[in-house]
C-alpha cells in the first residue's frame, strides 16, 4: 500500500473539490494512510478526512514549492509566474 519516495521527485499533492483539504502523500492522513503514500496508492475506499468525499473529488495541485498556476500559462508576465507563491510575496515586499 505505501510506496517510497523517491529522493529527487516529490510527490504530488491533492486538494479536495468539497472542503479544500490537502492531502499532502509526505505526511499521510493521520487516519490510516501512513506518511509516503502516493495519492495513486490510497485504498479503494478511502475518502477525505474532513468531509469525506471520495478519491474523484480531488485535484492534482503538484508537488510542495511549485509555482503557483497553469504549467502553460508560468512564461507569461513578468517574470513572476514561475516563482512559487512565497517568492513571489518576499519579492514584492522587498521592493
Amino acid at each position: 500500500m505505501a510506496s517510497e519516495m523517491p529522493a529527487s521527485q516529490p510527490l504530488d499533492r491533492y486538494e479536495c473539490r468539497a472542503c479544500g483539504y490537502k492531502y499532502e502523500p509526505e505526511k499521510g492522513d493521520n487516519r490510516q494512510v501512513p506518511p509516503g503514500t502516493a495519492f495513486e496508492n490510497l485504498p479503494a475506499k478511502w475518502t477525505c478526512p474532513v468531509c469525506s468525499a471520495p478519491v474523484s473529488q480531488f485535484a492534482n495541485i503538484g508537488p510542495v514549492g511549485n509555482p503557483s498556476g497553469f504549467k502553460e500559462n508560468l512564461n507569461y508576465g513578468l517574470g513572476v509566474n514561475a516563482l512559487t507563491p512565497g517568492k513571489k510575496i518576499f519579492s514584492f515586499l522587498a521592493l
